[in-house]
């Protein structure tokens, strides 16, 4: 009996190490049996944990958020200028010095595009972009499900890149609006939209994660058919939550759930004929400035910034340095006042140079651009310029442009 007993413990051993949870009991012959049923409870409760880790916050994030996500298609009809020879020659230089003198037509196209957009409301307004949707003829909404709907465009603001559509219907799912001026760096951020359309294919937004990787980053985009042809991007969250194209006017929410700003632009160095790919550089407009635009194109109200200044500007060089007598080691210069303007009558004059608006310091024309050109007809403005040495406090007055 003895060379047999060795096998048994050893056998017993590995076999209580492998089902550490088992319980080992004496039957009433003295033989020793495993309980297999706590083994089938540990696996089961394993299992219950990993699957249970699999929801967090996240998930429940995108749960809860993405019912209220639509997708955004676009038709704008835009007027072109073409020279008659351009198909034929596909604007060769060469060709067009011959057919210079010939004249040229305008025709009308139709343009057609995607974005994204997000249920404020249950009575259906929709945010997004002005670029999205600002300038369109015809827009589409399609919600999670499928289901399509023509919208109005309630207003739109250019500048801001904002825009307010309404689509029919009523209990529509919608998203809750936060505070960005509580947005922190490095806290999760979460990007719902229709990157390349994707929202067509299966009628659902494409989630993507990240964290705000800055705040407060002042940006200005060329623009046409924008007042003073800039759209300025004021005090935007930077993330690197994946943007591409197509997420443009769709919501980036915190841990919480809450909008705390509208995915706008991308920095990109991958492009395809679809258009641009994240990189993790992308910006979204702070939900407390959109918000002040929303509430006033929800009242019919529309924000005029058809003004002027008058202004002409420089950079600061060291010829305009000594010119000037500033202490400014960078800036802008005033090189040229129009007489009669808003700028005369602030008493503002040639090689000022300007320090601070509004309480902005002035050390580019980006920060020039994003100071002045945010403003509305009858705004005025708090500039702190240096003359001779010595800094004077102006204020001006934003006049509508003259016709």
């Amino acid at each position: 009996m003895r060379r047999y007993l060795l096998p048994v413990v050893v056998v017993l051993s590995v076999g209580l190490g492998i089902v550490s949870s088992c319980n080992a009991r004496h039957s009433s012959d003295g033989s020793i049996y495993v309980e297999a049923s706590s083994q089938r409870s540990g696996t089961q409760a394993a299992n219950a944990a990993i699957s249970a880790s699999r929801r967090n916050v996240i998930t429940e994030v995108a749960s809860r958020c993405s019912p209220a996500i639509v997708g955004i298609n676009v038709i704008e009809e835009r007027e072109i200028i073409a020279n008659p020879f351009d198909d034929m020659f596909m604007d060769d230089p060469f060709f067009r010095y011959f057919f210079r003198g010939f004249p040229e037509f305008r025709r009308r196209q139709q343009i057609r595009s995607l974005g994204s957009g997000f249920l404020i409301s249950p009575d259906g307004y929709i945010v997004t972009n002005d670029h999205v949707a600002g300038r369109a003829t015809k827009v589409i909404v399609t919600t999670v499900g499928g289901k399509k709907y023509d919208a109005e465009i309630i207003g739109s603001d250019p500048v801001t890149d904002v825009a307010l559509l309404k689509i029919k219907g009523e209990n529509f799912p919608y998203l809750r609006l936060g505070n960005s001026d509580d947005v922190a760096v490095g806290e999760w951020a979460i990007a719902f939209g229709n990157p390349f359309g994707l929202f067509d294919r299966n009628a659902k937004p494409t989630v993507t994660l990240g964290v705000i990787s800055n705040v407060g980053v002042n940006l200005v985009e060329p623009a046409q058919q924008v007042p003073n042809g800039k759209r300025i991007y004021r005090g935007m969250l930077q993330t690197d939550a994946a943007i591409s194209s197509g997420n443009s006017g769709g919501p980036l929410v915190n841990a919480d759930g809450d909008v705390i700003g509208v995915n706008t632009i991308i920095f990109s160095t991958a492009t395809s004929y679809q258009g641009a790919g994240s990189i993790g550089i992308g910006f979204a407009i702070p939900i407390n400035r959109v918000k002040r635009i929303i509430t006033l194109l929800r009242e019919g109200k529309q924000l005029d910034r058809n003004f002027y200044t008058g202004l002409t500007v420089d950079f600061l060089n060291e010829n305009y340095r000594r010119m000037s007598k500033t202490t400014q080691d960078e800036g802008i210069i005033v090189t040229q006042v129009l007489r009669g303007s808003p700028a005369e009558k602030a008493g503002i004059e040639p090689y000022d140079v300007i320090v601070e608006i509004d309480g902005m310091p002035i050390h580019s024309r980006d920060d020039l651009d994003v100071a002045i050109n945010d403003g509305v007809v009858g705004q005025r403005l708090h500039v702190v310029v240096e003359r001779d040495g010595k800094r004077l406090t102006k204020w001006l007055a934003l006049e509508r442009r003259p016709r």
